[in-house]
């Protein structure tokens, strides 16, 4: 087998040379955005309609006031919660605003972003990834316990949407994480919080995601297996992040039928 060192020390499998034995493995955890469902994209376009608004109308000090793109919703909003990736992104730009108190604020342009996004999710929905829905089921004929870790605070309702609210034992989102006074991703406190409620060890979990930020919550977190989905980060980016597989679509990694259960 031919594998890649990642920046750890975590050799990274290439999708056709891997089957995971998901028999082998006590609980899974995903992320949910952009790999149940595509509301990433959703996501993607409200944090781009926002930014750039704001970018438009904002005349104070910047170093860089250039309009926002898909790869600054990569290196510092995907995945994140979501009052860190305003930080994190305004931070790139060398721009400073108040916490709270204003409309331009971290706080007011973090739920300038989420009223954008619930509107767009009541008018359209949303539909889950088929090869997910593929692995879902596999995962549901073989009792394995599974749990949605994610950093948005709109976990329930996009499960809601979807249909899949009853496929999960535990939803762990933004609003759980602050209750508990958990750290959002790339620490890996809320996957092993997930884990725990489980109740499986979280040596025996594989962790989901497709973002870089979560990727690095999973291989910081002493589970068993981290599989990237690649939705637009990149292979290689994902694999350095931490990832032990990198697949395009979940279904990648379901037995063929014939191989039967288990397999």
């Amino acid at each position: 087998m031919v594998t890649s060192e990642t920046s750890g020390s975590r050799p990274t499998r290439a999708a056709d040379e891997t089957a995971v034995s998901w028999p082998d493995h006590a609980a899974v955890l995903f992320d949910l955005d952009g790999v149940i469902t595509p509301t990433a994209e959703v996501h993607m376009r409200a944090w781009a309609e926002m930014f750039n608004e704001f970018l438009a109308a904002y005349d104070g000090p910047a170093d860089d006031r250039s309009p926002y793109t898909d790869a600054d919703y990569f290196a510092h909003v995907d995945g994140k919660p979501r009052y860190d990736g305003v930080r994190d992104f305004l931070a790139s730009r060398g721009i400073s605003l108040p916490e709270s108190g204003d409309p331009q604020s971290v706080q007011g342009l973090g739920d300038r972003k989420n009223d954008a996004f619930n509107a767009v999710l009541e008018r359209d929905g949303v539909d889950p990834y088929p090869g997910t829905v593929a692995l879902l089921d596999h995962l549901r004929d073989l009792g394995t316990p599974l749990a949605i870790v994610s950093s948005s605070a709109n976990a329930p309702a996009v499960l809601d949407a979807a249909g899949l609210s009853d496929r999960f034992s535990t939803v762990v989102d933004g609003r759980v994480a602050a209750a508990e006074g958990l750290p959002g991703k790339p620490a890996p406190d809320t996957f092993q919080h997930a884990a725990a409620a489980l109740g499986g060890p979280r040596e025996a979990a594989v962790v989901v995601e497709d973002a870089v930020s979560g990727v690095r919550a999973g291989a910081a977190g002493g589970f068993a297996l981290v599989v990237g989905v690649d939705r637009g980060a990149g292979r290689d980016v994902l694999s350095d992040a931490g990832a032990d597989v990198v697949v395009s679509d979940l279904v990648e990694l379901v037995p063929a039928a014939t191989d039967g259960a288990g397999q």
